[in-house]
């Protein structure tokens, strides 16, 4: 059995539980996610302190993934709500029922914005989705039972235990080994997973590097923002040839320890993320590298001060898109697969050397016009609402943040039109402020 761990509170357990409705194969597990957050030292959660303009491209990506589902969406007034009331109806009914209770439960927090911290509004779902209403009643009654107070903290003990940090996460059980996965976005490696890959090496059938559904209409364009001191952006620039393929590309070389001072962001964000999913990000690095076929290799050297080799980005890039990403993907090969040093001049000269490029732009780095311009893209990041890397944004209206938003890139290129929430505008440096209403 495949376990999806969620909470109604979670827009992407939403998306995640109409992907698995119809799965006979699903083992629904309730879990309290403030009660997670709590337990492994999150507070809150990461809302609570993540940067307005990370806060603005959240709401986005909770549109574009449902629009991409073709799932309904409303992203509540008042979100997040309390639904402590709604898991514990969900324990106290028979499980023969819970998977209409939760596709109930769900679609009234995430498409008709209802407060389900109301007896009355989970009553009113529960009855409509065809529950009988002695069974809804019963179950409304015994939310304030011991027992069912206490399967719903042993829940939630037990996702802690499993390293489980956030929702969705997918469970695997073999041998008795849990196998982790999280994210609404990520079916492609749940199903290699019950294929048998056991989240490390090649998958089944071999690595799966990005390809684009559809090519790119033309005239699109494209502009991305990276610091090749991510490991992120390093694995993003390896698909970058086939994502940009057919479009006008434009790289944006950044400082990315100069945008995250000016936005009050952690300096290292995996650093600042709760032990689990530090863990689970590094293991998720070497995943995207598996999944794709490249190399990784986590450095002994982390983190690095790119500035100069940020610099020679900055060069390479005014000589054209192509001559930008082979140098680029060489530093971040170098960084992020080889133990490659990018502080060291030594080093970054046999970058050049090694593919080609003049050795004498190294000093060329110390030139106040290249300098100037480094600094002038990590400005226009800023004003363009970038607050990590890789950023991809087509056609100057339409920002994604992650290598992990390929696919959601690629549509865009191809002609698709993301959807725009309520209150927010087009534009990625007019996005608005406050969820939609």
């Amino acid at each position: 059995m495949l376990e999806l761990w969620f909470d109604f509170s979670c827009p992407y357990a939403y998306l995640a539980s109409r992907r698995a409705k119809h799965r006979a194969d699903v083992e629904w597990r309730p879990m309290l996610l403030g009660g997670v957050f709590r337990g492994i030292g999150a507070g809150d959660g990461p809302m609570a302190t993540i940067s307005a303009p990370k806060q603005r491209h959240n709401v986005h990506d909770m549109y574009r993934w449902a629009d991409v589902f073709g799932e309904p969406f409303r992203l509540p007034a008042a979100h997040p709500m309390r639904t402590v009331l709604a898991l514990r109806t969900l324990l106290a009914l028979p499980r023969d029922v819970w998977p209409q209770a939760i596709e109930a439960t769900f679609a009234a927090y995430w498409q008709r914005g209802e407060n389900v911290a109301s007896p009355e509004v989970i009553g009113a779902a529960l009855r409509g989705a065809g529950l009988a209403d002695d069974v809804v009643t019963a179950a409304l009654q015994r939310t304030e039972d011991p027992a069912i107070k206490d399967e719903l903290r042993q829940r939630t003990e037990e996702a802690i235990g499993l390293g489980i940090f956030g929702a969705p996460a997918w469970i695997q059980r073999d041998g008795g080994v849990p196998r982790l996965i999280w994210g609404q976005d990520r079916m492609a490696w749940v199903e290699a997973m019950q294929a048998g890959w056991p989240l490390a090496g090649p998958p089944p059938g071999g690595p799966r590097p990005f390809a684009p559904s559809a090519p790119a209409v033309a005239g699109k364009t494209l502009d991305v923002y990276f610091d090749v001191a991510s490991p992120f952006a390093y694995l993003g620039l390896t698909q970058l040839p086939a994502l940009a393929a057919g479009a006008q590309a434009r790289l944006v070389p950044i400082l990315l320890g100069a945008l995250f001072r000016d936005i009050q962001q952690a300096n290292v964000p995996w650093f600042a993320m709760p032990p689990p999913k530090q863990r689970y990000f590094g293991l998720e690095m070497q995943r995207w590298a598996s999944w794709w076929g490249v190399p990784f290799e986590l450095p002994r050297k982390f983190p690095q001060r790119t500035i100069t080799a940020q610099r020679l980005c900055v060069i390479a890039a005014a000589q054209g898109f192509d001559p930008g990403v082979r140098l680029a993907q060489a530093l971040g090969h170098a960084m992020w697969a080889a133990q490659g040093d990018l502080e060291s001049d030594d080093t970054l000269r046999a970058i050049l050397e090694a593919g080609g490029f003049p050795a004498a732009w190294l000093a060329q780095t110390q030139d106040p016009a290249i300098k100037a311009a480094l600094a002038a893209n990590t400005a226009a990041a800023r004003d363009a609402g970038v607050f990590g890397v890789p950023t991809y944004v087509v056609d100057g209206a339409h920002l994604f943040w992650g290598q992990d938003r390929l696919e959601l890139v690629g549509k865009a290129l191809a002609g698709w039109t993301p959807p725009v929430p309520h209150g927010f505008g087009a534009s990625v440096d007019a996005a608005g402020e406050g969820p939609p209403a």
